[in-house]
C-alpha cells in the first residue's frame, strides 16, 4: 500500500485529474455548444485524454528524478524517488508511460491526417525530459516551456478537430469556427498565463535548494524584487483582461458568470497581487501558489457557464 501511496504521489494524480477535467470541459461545455448539431465520435478524444495523462504523468516522474537532490533540501517529507521507489523503477515508469501515452495518440488520431499532432505529442515528451534535465534551472525558458505545455492540454483538442490535409478549407472562416478559435485562445491564453505565474512563485519558494545545486533561476539571477514584478506585470495583464471580458459579458446578461468570475477569479488574483511583495519566506510563496493553483481550477470550471448559457 506504501507503494501505491508513493506512485500516485509521484505522478501527482490530482494534477492528472486537472488535466482530464480541463479537456472533458473544453469537449463537452466549449466545442460541442458551438458545434451542437455535429455528430462525432468519443474514442479518439478519450484516447487523447489518457494520453495527455500519461505523457504529464512521466513528465512529472522525470522531473521528481532529476530533482532528487534539490527536493531533499526543498521538501525532504515529500520525496519518493529512492527512498520508497528505486531510481531504475523510476525510469522504467516514466519510458513506460511515456510510450503508451505516444501509442495512444497515434491511435486516437490518424498519421496522414494528424501527423503534426502525433510528432508534438513525441516532442513534449522530449521537452520535459531536457526540461528535468537543465532548462528547469535556467532563467525563464523552462517557465515558459511549462506554460506552453499547459496550454497545449486544450490547444491539441482544438487542433484535432482540423485535419492538416484539409487546411485552410473556407467553412474555417465560419462563424461557429471563429467562435471556437475565440474561445479555445481564451482558456489556452489564461492556462499559459497563470501557469507563467505559478512557474516563477515557485522558483521563489525554491530558491534555496536552486541555489545551492546550480539553478540560474529568475529569482537567482535577477532577484527576488524584479521576480516580484516581473509576476506583478502578468498579473495586471490577467486581471486586466478578465475585467475587460467581464464588460463584455455583461452586455449578453450572464450574470451567474460574471458574479462567478469577480468571486472566484478575479478577486483571488488580487489578493495574490496583494500578498506578493509582503511575501518573504518559502512557506510565504508555497500559499501563494496554493493559491494560484485554486484560480487555475476555478478558471478551468468557468467552461460549464458556456454550456448552459445560449
Amino acid at each position: 500500500m506504501k507503494l501505491i501511496i508513493a506512485f500516485f504521489r509521484l505522478i501527482r494524480w490530482p494534477n492528472l485529474v486537472f488535466i482530464a477535467l480541463t479537456q472533458i470541459l473544453f469537449e463537452y461545455c466549449i466545442y460541442e455548444r458551438v458545434f451542437s448539431n455535429d455528430i462525432h465520435t468519443y474514442q479518439s478524444f478519450y484516447l487523447l485524454i489518457i494520453a495527455s495523462v500519461l505523457i504529464a504523468a512521466a513528465g512529472y516522474i522525470i522531473n521528481d528524478y532529476f530533482d532528487l537532490d534539490i527536493d531533499q533540501i526543498n521538501k525532504p517529507e515529500k520525496v519518493v524517488v529512492n527512498s520508497v521507489i528505486n531510481r531504475r523503477w523510476v525510469i522504467f515508469w516514466h519510458m513506460f508511460l511515456s510510450l503508451i501515452g505516444i501509442y495512444c495518440t497515434m491511435v486516437a488520431l490518424h498519421f496522414t491526417e494528424y501527423w503534426h499532432l502525433i510528432l508534438a505529442n513525441m516532442c513534449s515528451v522530449i521537452f520535459l525530459w531536457i526540461y528535468s534535465t537543465s532548462l528547469k534551472k535556467q532563467l525563464l525558458i523552462g517557465n515558459v516551456l511549462i506554460s506552453l505545455m499547459t496550454a497545449w492540454v486544450i490547444g491539441i483538442l482544438y487542433f484535432s478537430k482540423y485535419p492538416l490535409n484539409n487546411f485552410p478549407n473556407s467553412n474555417y472562416t465560419s462563424n461557429q469556427n471563429v467562435r471556437f478559435f475565440r474561445l479555445s485562445i481564451l482558456y489556452a491564453g489564461f492556462a499559459f498565463v497563470i501557469s507563467l505565474i505559478r512557474e516563477v512563485v515557485k522558483d521563489l519558494e525554491d530558491m534555496e535548494g536552486d541555489r545551492k545545486y546550480g539553478g540560474r533561476t529568475m529569482p537567482i539571477v535577477w532577484g527576488v524584487n524584479a521576480s516580484k514584478v516581473f509576476i506583478s506585470v502578468w498579473l495586471i495583464v490577467l486581471i486586466t483582461t478578465l475585467i475587460i471580458l467581464q464588460l463584455y459579458v455583461i452586455q449578453l446578461g450572464w450574470w451567474f458568470s460574471i458574479i462567478y468570475c469577480l468571486i472566484l477569479i478575479i478577486a483571488p488574483l488580487l489578493y495574490v497581487f496583494k500578498k506578493l511583495f509582503s511575501a518573504n519566506t518559502a512557506s510565504d510563496f508555497h500559499q501563494l501558489s496554493i493559491l494560484i493553483k485554486m484560480v487555475m481550477f476555478t478558471g478551468i470550471l468557468s467552461m460549464i457557464f458556456f454550456r448552459y448559457y445560449q
